[in-house]
């Protein structure tokens, strides 16, 4: 299918659907601060994730699981001040959602309410289908995520590739489909193979937003941070390094210091 593509002077939930079935591909990127949204929302990427990996790169968290429901609307209140044109979706976080539907309600009205968000994303299938209803029931878009669910490393034990099994495989697929049946907009599908992602964005009318997941899927994924090369100590194989910012900045950190010591910096042209 040729991609059609449109000027989207605001992308909502209704354009991703439009875009997978004009075969425009998405874009999707994290930001978790002002500045960051502004350059990222200005580049038109159309999605931009209040990811809660937010844990790992802005905070230093070996996980996702210990970033709060509070610290979780404070980085997306930074990041919608920014943004003009793209989606802005919110990660739930571990433990606000899982057990308590009422309790997954009330995460994510304060998230909607307290940052302003456009959506909220949640990990899970069959097992949180219960919160996933109750929260779509009063209004707010859900994104669901499935494979590689970073708040269940634990369970799994490993970051390896989710779904090579014909049984998790099979399970990936149903859930693909009830998270879809019951309302939710799109998926995020993390480090699966790339046949069956392929095979979940042509099997549901929703969109299919991967990481690790091929290029069969209705959209791409990164953190910002590893896409800048910002992070170093991340390499998977799905990753593309479009800049070496780590040592770029390292680089100009180190001129400022020297400038210092040695009194260049400030010139009598940086003086008042």
């Amino acid at each position: 299918m040729s991609a059609t593509k449109k000027e989207y002077k605001r992308v909502t939930v209704k354009s991703l659907v439009d875009m997978k079935k004009n075969g425009e591909k998405i874009s999707m990127l994290t930001a978790y601060d002002y500045s960051m949204a502004k350059i990222v929302d200005a580049a038109n990427v159309d999605v931009i994730l209040v990811g809660d990996s937010a844990s790992n790169v802005m905070a230093g968290h070996e996980t996702t699981l210990p970033i709060t429901l509070d610290q979780m609307i404070y980085h997306a209140s930074s990041v919608i001040r920014a943004v003009n044109r793209a989606l802005v979706v919110v990660d739930i976080p571990f433990g606000s959602y899982q057990s308590d539907p009422k309790e997954a309600l009330r995460s994510a009205i304060r998230i909607m309410k307290e940052s302003g968000a456009h959506a909220v994303k949640v990990e899970g299938g069959q097992e949180i289908k219960e919160s996933v209803k109750r929260i779509l029931n009063a209004g707010i878009p859900v994104m669901g995520h499935l494979g590689l669910t970073p708040q269940s490393i634990y369970k799994f034990g490993t970051y390896t590739v989710r779904a090579k099994e014909e049984e998790e495989a099979h399970k990936l697929i149903e859930d693909a489909k009830l998270l879809e049946k019951m309302g939710c907009f799109a998926i995020v599908l993390e480090k699966i193979p790339a046949k069956l992602a392929k095979e979940v964005a042509e099997s549901v009318s929703i969109p299919i937003i991967g990481i690790g997941a091929g290029n069969g899927v209705d959209g791409q994924v990164l953190v910002i941070h590893d896409l800048l090369g910002i992070t170093q100590e991340f390499n998977p194989r799905f990753l593309r390094r479009y800049l070496n910012l780590y040592e770029e900045m390292g680089n100009a950190i180190s001129k400022y210091v020297d400038d210092v010591k040695t009194r260049d910096f400030p010139s009598d042209e940086e003086q008042y």
